[in-house]
């Protein structure tokens, strides 16, 4: 009996501790691995330009289709998408089907930690280019 009480005493402390970790944990690491993905692309960091893509720097807060000197599709002007953490991990499941109109041909990204991780990797960068 004093072993199980001390469980449930330990049970009880930890519980509300666990409960309250994020599902997973992002790895910017294994983030920048995916990013291997996307810069065929795009670029990012200090110097980066736009390519086939866009540059990413300062993604997450963005409005969509308003980096300066690329060329975007109408549907991705129009799209009134600011990007966040949610709206970035529904687009690179499948941007096509986000934005229909889209230029972008890519099959997705549809593993959840690796969308998190990614989206780490990418958060790190300012409009600039500069790690926060």
């Amino acid at each position: 009996m004093h072993i199980i009480a001390r469980l449930a005493l330990l049970s009880a402390l930890i519980a509300p501790a666990i409960a309250s970790l994020p599902a997973f944990a992002q790895d910017i690491t294994a983030g920048e691995r995916s990013w291997n993905k996307c810069r065929a692309c795009h670029q990012i960091g200090e110097g980066a330009k736009n390519l086939v893509g866009p540059q990413l720097n300062g993604l997450i807060g963005r409005h969509s289709g308003s980096v300066e000197g690329y060329s975007y599709s109408a549907a991705n002007k129009n799209s009134g998408l600011t990007w966040d953490e949610a709206v970035f991990a529904e687009y690179i499941k499948d941007p096509r089907a986000k934005i229909p109109g889209t230029k972008m041909i890519f099959a997705g990204i549809k593993n959840e930690k690796e969308i998190q991780d990614l989206t780490a990797f990418l958060k790190q960068y300012d409009k600039d280019g500069k790690k926060l």
